[in-house]
């Protein structure tokens, strides 16, 4: 359960600085800084706990590469979401009087924004944080932190640049996006997840021949247990 309460908490805050943020007064044009920002200082906060996904889409990416156990799937998607809905209420709260207006995105840009930006999310996350040849690092959190600043530069204004499935829900709730908008963040963020986690098998083929034998996984954590505090490899591995 303490993995799952992290997604919830990691996921609170990314949505509650996205809408603190962008309704009302205020980051104004600077609100993708402080949303990146957000998003990196808690997957170092809860990396070590739960792994940090705080997004169905990178939960999806990392269990289709091997380091998410299939139990754990359901329960992280819901809980990240519930935060999400949460924070959207508080949001709600704080700016209960400010004007707020929906985008409405042209369908195919913002399926091809969410699509590109969300697999630059998850090949970064994999390569990152689950990787052989990046693990232990101590940048993993500020380059995933950063990939969601560029997109929110980039495509905020094609798609809205949620990225993830759990932030779609959140700013629907506060009325940023309109709910039949919905099904393209959650096709989009999906399929660019499952792509890049084909992408990061196909680039790192020495990352994938184990990740299906079952005692696989067993052999590295005996290798690697004491051998540092805590391994990038492990952060998005089964908790």
């Amino acid at each position: 359960m303490t993995k799952y309460m992290a997604e919830l908490i990691g996921t609170f805050f990314l949505v509650l600085t996205i809408g603190c943020t962008v309704i009302g007064q205020g980051a104004g044009p600077l609100a993708p800084l402080a949303i990146g920002s957000a998003l990196m200082v808690m997957v170092f906060a809860g990396g070590h706990i739960s792994g940090g996904h705080f997004n169905p889409a990178v939960t999806l990416g990392v269990w289709l590469r091997g380091k998410c156990d299939t139990k754990d799937v359901a329960p992280y998607m819901i809980f990240q979401i519930m935060g999400a809905v949460l924070a959207a209420l508080v949001v709600n709260f704080f700016k209960g009087g400010a004007a707020v207006t929906p985008l409405q995105p042209a369908t195919v840009p913002a399926l091809l924004a969410e699509f590109l930006f969300t697999f630059a999310l998850v090949y970064v996350v994999l390569n990152v944080a689950t990787a052989k040849d990046t693990s232990a690092n101590s940048f993993y959190g500020l380059a995933i932190g950063f990939t969601v600043l560029v997109g929110a530069f980039s495509v905020g204004n094609i798609s809205g640049g949620a990225f993830n499935p759990a932030v779609a829900a959140g700013i629907s709730v506060m009325g940023l996006s309109s709910w039949p908008h919905l099904w393209i963040y959650l096709v989009a963020d999906f399929v660019g997840a499952a792509v890049a986690a084909g992408a990061f098998m196909a680039l790192n083929p020495a990352d994938g021949e184990d990740v299906h034998r079952p005692d696989a996984r067993d052999e590295r954590r005996e290798q690697t247990d004491g051998a540092r505090p805590v391994a990038r490899e492990g952060s998005y591995s089964r908790r």
